[in-house]
């Protein structure tokens, strides 16, 4: 088929999905499909072939089977690249609107989870009625997060209450959207997912980060990380790591991809944190090395990736709203 790898994007995380989609254009290309490369420049500008898009006509100009976004962050994994795409009725591989949305969004995301009982970590928003007596609550230390950003971006780790507003504002300079959430003390553990009615899941995966906690250096440099593979954890925690991705995939309506990442400990046993619906994706990035144990190659990956897609755009096409 002829796919759009589509990278880049206005998100801090740029430069990230760049390497991204350089690898899932390889990984497409090995699988036997003609991949078209479009950048979005970080001011918002399309390229393809050195030239500036212009979307209005660009169904025709993008010409092709599907899409592969690798976009990570606001604007590219929140469901507004999505939703062009679907104006463009082109087949998107990964989530739809809806879906990227609500997972891109933590206060909404954890909000579901608590709906439905699933075990996570205490969180509450900043701002909300009453939230500091949440917190002080939660004990010490709390993590304060912008609510809407990736890769661990505009994080803090508040180990006294006095921090906590400092730690807000750094957060809200980000977003408006604050989370508050207590702290977690175990193994964080990963599990990579593929599908659309029938949810597969990865061999589990541990994150051994060489630093304090895991963020935006431990993840992106050379060293930062480890991932271990099977991560440590006995065979009953590891299908209820499996079950969880599972249920929290198909629970948020999500489509095609996504990692889900977990808290384990021997205290509050396996806790979700959060689902990632366009992970990252170099060959050596967690996402494809979880599948690639679990007996998936890269290319393999890749192309199912697609197929799963047209799949999915084409059975929508059979409604009309």
């Amino acid at each position: 088929m002829r796919v759009v790898v589509l990278s880049g994007g206005r998100s801090s995380e740029h430069e990230v999905s760049i390497r991204s989609g350089a690898a899932v254009a390889q990984g497409l290309a090995a699988a036997g499909h003609e991949v078209v490369p479009v950048r979005i420049e970080r001011d918002g500008r399309w390229i393809r072939d050195g030239s500036e898009l212009d979307l209005v006509p660009a169904r025709g100009l993008l010409d092709a089977d599907a899409v592969f976004p690798v976009l990570h962050g606001p604007f590219g994994e929140d469901g507004t690249v999505q939703g062009t795409l679907e104006i463009l009725d082109v087949a998107c591989v990964g989530a739809d609107v809806l879906a990227s949305a609500v997972c891109m969004d933590k206060l909404t995301f954890k909000r579901l989870l608590a709906f439905h009982g699933l075990p996570q970590t205490r969180f509450c928003a900043a701002g909300e009625q009453g939230w500091r007596d949440l917190v002080a609550g939660f004990g010490l230390p709390v993590w304060v997060k912008p609510s809407r950003l990736g890769s661990s971006v505009g994080i803090s780790r508040v180990a006294e209450l006095a921090e906590l507003d400092g730690a807000v504002a750094a957060a809200g300079r980000h977003d408006p959207r604050v989370i508050v959430e207590a702290d977690a003390n175990g193994k964080e553990v990963e599990c990579s997912v593929i599908g659309n009615d029938e949810p597969e899941t990865s061999v589990p995966g541990e994150i051994v980060a060489h630093a304090d906690w895991y963020h935006y250096e431990a993840k992106y440099s050379e060293g930062g990380m480890e991932l271990v593979i099977p991560a440590r954890v006995d065979e009953a925690t590891g299908q209820r790591v499996r079950e969880l991705a599972a249920q929290v995939f198909t629970l948020t309506g999500v489509t095609g991809l996504a990692r889900c990442d977990f808290f384990v400990s021997e205290k509050d046993g396996v806790l979700v944190n959060e689902l990632n619906t366009i992970p990252g994706f170099t060959e050596t990035s967690v996402f494809g090395k979880l599948f690639e144990a679990t007996g998936i190659s890269y290319p393999e990956l890749c192309d199912r990736l697609v197929q799963l897609a047209v799949e999915r755009h084409r059975r929508e096409r059979e409604y009309r709203f």
